[in-house]
């Protein structure tokens, strides 16, 4: 297993996690619990893989990774009571997990031979879009579309996962020195409530049905 298979389990840990917390909180049943884990840790994989032409995406022909995801599933149930008594725990397993999906998309891009930019909007995708499609399915505003930074901190990360490309650092440092750009800037974000400019509009005109 090469690192950034390790970086890609790990991902894949933190977001069934992530998932299985969504899904319990949401007092969904055995089942439920374990589709909302699996599509918040496969999703994001899944749109990069299509939209690269790999065929099957990597997830139908990665059983471990099917493995893993509902041994997730089954470690949160169990603990299930303890973890959502800690408040922050869904935050913080979201938060490693686009950390190091970022840095998994960014080297799929990257052995596809794609341009800089085309790596990290892939990074983005294979970060972001399975928390996208765990909001959907428990009926809450995708936290990417929320005022608080999200998708930003992945673009951030993968823009110094390039910079860093031109000092001729080690590339098993570079992943870990973006990803854990992502996860600063998002927990940074979220500590002092930075977020992205937004066209002003007045209580008034908010409330105004159209």
């Amino acid at each position: 297993m090469d690192f950034i298979q390790v970086v890609d389990f790990l991902g894949t840990i933190a977001f069934a996690i992530s998932g299985a917390l969504a899904g319990i909180n949401k007092k969904l049943d055995a089942f439920g619990v374990a589709i909302i884990a699996f599509v918040t840790a496969a999703g994001g994989g899944t749109l990069r893989d299509i939209l690269l032409g790999v065929s099957p995406v990597s997830w139908m022909t990665n059983m471990n990774l099917v493995y893993t995801i509902l041994v997730c599933v089954l470690v949160t149930f169990i603990f299930s009571k303890r973890l959502l008594k800690l408040r922050k725990t869904l935050f913080l397993f979201d938060t490693i997990g686009i950390g190091l999906y970022t840095v998994v998309g960014l080297e799929m891009g990257l052995v596809a031979g794609l341009h800089p930019l085309v790596c990290i909007t892939l990074g983005c995708i294979t970060a972001c879009f399975g928390g996208v499609i765990r909001d959907i399915l428990v009926n809450e505003i995708p936290v990417i579309f929320r005022k608080n930074i999200y998708a930003t901190a992945c673009i951030a990360g993968g823009s110094v996962y390039f910079i860093l490309m031109e000092f001729q650092i080690l590339e098993n440092l570079i992943f870990v020195i973006a990803g854990s750009c992502v996860i600063a800037i998002r927990l940074l974000a979220v500590r002092f409530k930075w977020q992205l400019p937004r066209p002003y509009l007045p209580e008034d005109d908010e409330k105004t049905t159209f």
